[in-house]
């Protein structure tokens, strides 16, 4: 597992900061590049996002599981509380930070599961 680990650790980051961008750019900003990727639903977007960036960070840091949880918790957090500002213009909804929550949870199980199957096969 620790052959891929560097590439999961570079999937992390590059998703981290795509999640950064699409979650803090201003709404108009986004219709004004023609940015509209992920669902109708705003806290489906969340949770999968989140989600994604737990898998990726479970299999890029194995040992550092509770690390991730609170680093991501933060930086759901921060997403939220950064939305809220004037700058940005966005809503700020702690609806939106228990959606990234529970996506980071479906995310953590969905790579314990890999991680097993992948154990268990070699």
């Amino acid at each position: 597992m620790k052959f891929f680990s560097a590439a999961e650790r570079i999937a992390f980051v590059a998703t981290l900061l795509a999640v950064l961008v699409l979650a803090l750019l201003p709404i108009s900003r986004l219709q004004e590049f023609g940015i509209d990727i992920g669902f109708h639903y705003d806290k489906a977007n969340h949770a999968s996002a989140f989600a994604v960036l737990a898998f990726l960070g479970y299999l890029g840091w194995p040992g550092r599981r509770a690390r991730l949880i609170v680093f991501l918790a933060l930086v759901g957090a921060a997403i939220e509380i950064l939305q809220g500002t004037s700058l940005i213009d966005r809503d700020l909804d702690v609806f939106d930070w228990i959606a990234d929550c529970i996506g980071m949870a479906f995310g953590l199980l969905a790579a314990a599961c890999a991680s097993w199957v992948w154990r268990r096969r070699n």
